[in-house]
């Protein structure tokens, strides 16, 4: 991996070059900010040690440069100029470790394993991050007939909106891939899409599983639980056959969609959540208002 030194002291760079060669790992130097942004803007570079203390641009400057240029940028400050204060600002500008000048050299590599550690996490998520908005684009949806291209560009049309989305269609045509498409393709993508089967169990055990209980809330309950509005927070709640859902769950699920909030069952205290609803169904849905069944 390559690691960016960014220090005006010759010495400091020979020591810190041999011991990221002793780590395996590709050694970049510069001397002054203004270079190591330059180089940043050439290589691919995955962690900088950089001296607070330099000729020209100030580190902090060059701190926040970097940070603006790649907010995922693992950056390493050190310096002899040590104070709690100016920690504490690194820190609160972005960067992942701050050690004081004289180190120890197992110290700086101990923080230096840790740094590449995150920046292959995070490399990981993005990779992820990827494949999932490949996974559910919109090629990954069979048909080029003209109203399957009327589908997409209503899900370009509803994936950026803030409402609430309801999809029919028979069983078996894709419904969940919708779904799955406006989430992905939605200010919420980086949230969870949490899918509730919603004919697939009794009414008190789909309530449970929906807001979560408290312990003690009813024979079982050991434990508290948190329910899956919860565990869907800043994402999308995606009900699959919302028409089988039973009527007393419809006017509880009615606060949610309208307040943005519920209790857990047995509990008292109120919980805001921001979720997306999503639903699908093959019912007719006007026929079951007409009935009283929903």
């Amino acid at each position: 991996m390559n690691i960016l030194i960014i220090d005006d002291e010759e010495v400091l760079q020979d020591i810190l070059t041999v011991l990221i060669r002793k780590e395996g790992h590709t050694p970049l130097t510069a001397s002054t900010g203004e270079e190591g942004l330059a180089v940043l803007e050439r290589e691919e570079v995955d962690l900088v040690l950089l001296d607070l203390m330099l000729p020209g641009m100030h580190g902090m400057e060059v701190l926040r440069a970097v940070r603006r240029r790649d907010p995922d940028q693992v950056v390493v400050v050190i310096t002899a100029f040590s104070s709690i204060e100016s920690a504490i600002e690194a820190m609160r500008e972005g960067a992942f470790h701050y050690i004081p000048k004289p180190f120890k050299n197992e110290e700086v590599m101990l923080t230096v394993r840790k740094g590449l550690d995150q920046r292959r996490l995070t490399s990981e998520n993005r990779a992820l991050r990827e494949q999932l908005r490949q996974r559910f684009a919109f090629d990954n949806i069979l048909g080029k007939s003209k109203p399957m291209l009327q589908v997409y560009d209503l899900i370009q049309l509803a994936a950026p909106a803030k409402s609430n989305i309801l999809i029919l269609g028979e069983s078996g045509t894709g419904k969940e891939l919708v779904a799955k498409a406006i989430h992905h393709h939605s200010r919420r993508a980086e949230g969870p899409f949490v899918t509730v089967n919603s004919g697939s169990m009794p009414a008190d055990l789909l309530e449970s599983n929906l807001f979560g209980h408290i312990r003690g809330a009813f024979t079982g309950a050991v434990a508290s639980k948190r329910g899956l509005f919860e565990l869907a927070n800043g994402g999308s709640v995606f009900f699959d056959e919302i028409g089988n859902i039973p009527l007393d769950t419809q006017s509880k699920l009615l606060r949610v969609i309208q307040e943005r909030e519920f209790m857990r069952l047995g509990g008292l205290d109120t919980i805001k959540v921001d979720v997306r609803i999503i639903a699908a169904t093959n019912a007719d849905l006007d026929t079951m208002v007409q009935q009283g069944s929903f």
